[in-house]
C-alpha cells in the first residue's frame, strides 16, 4: 500500500523545499482568533516562508454562511496581521463572485508567485479534503503545511488520496481554539481578549458583531483553521 511521508517543517533538511515560499492560509476567519494567528506565524518561522497570507473567502461551499459580512471578515483579518512581519490579508476570495474554492485561488495566485506557493491548513480539514472541489489536483499542486489538530494522529494521513500530496506538518502543539468559541463568548456577553487579538476584539464590540441571534446562532457555525 502507498504511504504518504508526512514531514515536520521544524526540521531544517524538510524546510528546504519550502523556503520563500508562499504559504496560502484560507478560512471565513469569523473571527480570525489566536489559533490562526500562531499557525500562520509557526508556518512563516518553521518552513522559512516568504510570507503567509490569509485569505478570508467569500462564500465557503461546504457550510451554511457567514455569520458576519465579508468585509467585516476582512477587516478583522487586516487587523490580526497588522504590525506582524511577513503577515499579509488578500481580497481574492472575497471579490470573487460564486463561491470560493481552493484549487481556483491556487491557480490565479501561482502566476503572481514566481517563488511558488504552499497550502496551510488544519489537519481536520486535510482529513476530509475529499470533499473539496477537484481535491486530486489541489494536492498534486502545491505542498500542504498542515496544523496538528487533537485526535488526529499523522497516520490519519497513510495512504490513498495522501500519496498524491507532499505534506509538511508542523512542529507544535495541538491548537483547538475555534471560531465557534469565541463567537459564543461574544453572544453570551463575555470576554474574548484572551482568545482574539485586542484589535480584532475592539472592532467585534464597535460594531456589535455576533450579538444577535445569542448562543444557538454562535453554536449553529462551526469554527477551525480553514473554514
Amino acid at each position: 500500500m502507498a504511504t504518504t511521508t508526512a514531514t515536520r517543517c521544524g526540521l531544517a533538511r524538510f524546510a528546504l523545499t519550502l523556503r520563500r515560499r508562499v504559504g496560502l492560509f484560507g478560512g471565513t476567519f469569523d473571527p480570525p482568533h489566536r489559533a490562526h494567528l500562531l499557525v500562520a506565524q509557526e508556518a512563516l518561522r518553521q518552513c522559512g516562508l516568504s510570507r503567509v497570507v490569509l485569505i478570508p473567502n467569500g462564500v465557503p461551499p461546504q457550510k451554511g454562511g457567514p455569520s458576519e459580512t465579508k468585509e467585516d471578515r476582512f477587516r478583522m483579518v487586516q487587523l490580526l496581521v497588522r504590525g506582524r512581519r511577513g503577515l499579509t490579508a488578500s481580497r481574492i476570495e472575497i471579490d470573487r463572485k460564486g463561491p470560493s474554492y481552493t484549487i481556483d485561488t491556487i491557480r490565479a495566485m501561482k502566476d503572481d508567485s514566481p517563488e511558488g506557493l504552499c497550502f496551510i491548513l488544519g489537519a481536520d480539514r486535510l482529513l476530509g479534503i475529499d470533499t473539496w472541489r477537484e481535491y486530486r489536483a489541489l494536492l498534486r499542486s502545491v505542498p500542504l503545511v498542515v496544523a496538528p489538530r487533537s485526535g488526529i494522529p499523522l497516520s490519519s494521513f497513510s495512504g490513498p488520496p495522501y500519496d498524491e500530496a507532499t505534506i509538511h506538518v508542523l512542529d507544535m502543539a495541538a491548537v483547538d481554539l475555534s471560531s465557534s468559541f469565541v463567537r459564543e463568548r461574544v453572544a453570551s456577553g463575555e470576554p474574548i481578549e484572551s482568545w482574539v487579538p485586542r484589535g480584532v476584539a475592539a472592532y467585534v464590540r464597535s460594531r456589535g458583531l455576533y450579538r444577535t441571534g445569542g448562543r444557538e446562532r454562535a453554536q449553529g457555525i462551526g469554527g477551525s483553521y480553514r473554514q
